[in-house]
């Protein structure tokens, strides 16, 4: 069984940080990668970032990357997203997936989590 389990999410003002949290189980934990994407009302799933388990290795979207900053414990068979300087357009469901490779294409993966919601607001 697969299983991807994201947590961290909620309601924050502009300017505030959050850590979104990934933990991987089963053949999600086998997949060589992790990726993080989100997606807002109307809009398509975006790529924010990507790590490897084996040796780290990070792969950001130019529109997050100095903002967002990808890590993992493979002890903890968790990866997290930590995301500063937050705004209102980063509000959106985040969810991560895992795969054989650090791609930018959500087709790529092939496990996703449920999915948590961050919302921005003043």
């Amino acid at each position: 069984q697969a299983q991807l389990t994201e947590s961290g999410g909620g309601l924050t003002q502009p300017g505030n940080s959050l850590r979104l949290s990934c933990v991987a189980s089963g053949r999600a934990f086998d997949s060589p990668a992790v990726g993080w994407f989100r997606q807002a009302p109307g809009k398509e799933r975006e790529f924010l970032a990507a790590i490897r388990w084996i040796g780290g290795r990070t792969l950001y979207a130019s529109s997050v990357e100095g903002r967002f900053t990808v890590s993992r414990d493979n002890a903890k068979k968790t990866v997290w997203l930590q995301m500063n300087n937050l705004n209102p357009e980063d509000t959106a469901v985040y969810s991560c997936a895992s795969g054989d490779y650090m791609r930018k294409s959500p087709g790529d993966y092939d496990y996703w989590g449920q999915g948590t919601q961050v919302t921005v607001s003043s």
